[in-house]
């Protein structure tokens, strides 16, 4: 890599997850709290959560993700506010008790399980009153339109039409079960007795925008997360980003 050229990787990594860490910086920009990061894995949230002073504590299901973890929290010098447990969504409550945390980072986990409403009903669990989730989901209209374009267009349709809980298949554009438009994380959250939703559009254009583009253009990956940032907050984009990012308040 020509010495002065960002990290090709990191630099896509940057501009897939700006809009979420900017929606994040005002939450957590303030005395130190006890945040849940569910399906943290490697720690890409959670390391840099606890670098702002945080205590962090990691739920995963993988022991290779947990590792990782403990040692990118060494290098970074934040062991010490990190806590790793091996575990699920479904065993967070009985993990870590009711009552517990002020902010959960619940990010591209929604999808991949069974009962999004009985999930939703386990973080609020776990939620101190007033506390704050931040929430990323698969959009369904994106995923709809990418099982298209790949031309698995049974899978399309039936993501098309089976709802928040429809199954795209096992195609190569599939990674989980479920997906969810702007009206149903709303109507989720708000079931689980959040309130003051507010939607953000993630990777409205980072997946479609060619990655020779972005990598070898001067500026280009500059130009494109400022563009990402431009219609985060507008409603007209939601349906058109690969991902849905939510903030509430729990009561």
């Amino acid at each position: 890599m020509p010495p002065g050229r960002p990290n090709v990787a990191t630099q896509r990594s940057a501009i897939r997850t700006a809009v979420v860490w900017k929606a994040l910086s005002a939450l957590l920009d303030t005395t130190p709290l006890e945040v849940l990061d569910v399906g943290g894995g490697t720690g890409g949230f959670a390391v840099r959560v606890a670098e702002l002073g945080h205590r962090v504590t990691v739920v995963d299901p993988s022991p290779d993700a947990l590792a990782t973890l403990a040692r990118r929290s060494e290098e970074s010098a934040v062991a010490d506010r990190i806590t790793a447990l091996q575990g699920e969504l479904a065993t967070v409550p009985a993990l870590l008790g009711a009552d517990s945390v002020d902010v959960v980072l619940c990010h591209g986990v929604l999808e991949v399980v069974d009962d999004p409403t009985g999930a939703m009903a386990g973080l609020t669990e776990v939620l101190r009153p007033g506390g704050a989730l931040s929430l990323l989901v698969g959009q369904r209209h994106a995923a709809v339109v990418a099982r298209a374009m790949a031309g698995h267009f049974g899978q399309a349709l039936e993501l098309l039409t089976g709802g928040a809980g429809g199954t795209g298949g096992t195609g190569p554009v599939d990674d989980g079960p479920h997906r969810f438009s702007a009206e149903e994380v709303t109507a989720l959250l708000t079931g689980a007795g959040f309130t003051g939703v507010t939607l953000h559009a993630v990777r409205v254009f980072a997946d479609l925008v060619p990655g020779s583009l972005v990598d070898l253009e001067p500026g280009a990956a500059e130009a494109l997360a400022e563009l990402e940032q431009a219609v985060a907050d507008r409603a007209e984009y939601l349906p058109l980003a690969t991902q849905l990012h939510a903030l509430a308040r729990l009561g």
